[in-house]
């Protein structure tokens, strides 16, 4: 349970952006197969990002509690893409 509170700590700063990234995706097109490949393709964007950058050192933390990057940006990847479902969801039935 520390873990996953770990890495959904890790998740926070991305919520924001993957909410208006799925309400703009929504807009043009409110499938799901679309929508979680946006996801995926940003997630190995972040994962790229935060492994090749000076952000690197933010991994050491994950790293030291025993989360490998892999297991870190799946985990996100995963809970991206139920909030996204459930987001677009609701969305179809309310539009």
């Amino acid at each position: 349970m520390y873990r996953f509170l770990a890495i959904l700590s890790f998740y926070k700063p991305f919520v924001v952006w993957s909410f208006v990234i799925t309400v703009v995706v929504s807009f043009f097109n409110a499938q799901i197969a679309p929508a979680i490949a946006t996801k995926l393709f940003l997630t190995v964007f972040a994962w790229y990002y935060v492994s090749e950058t000076p952000n690197k050192r933010k991994l050491t933390f994950y790293k030291n509690i025993g989360i490998s990057p892999f297991k870190l940006f799946s985990i996100m990847f995963l809970v991206d893409c139920l909030l996204t479902v459930i987001y677009l969801t609701i969305f179809r039935e309310f539009t």
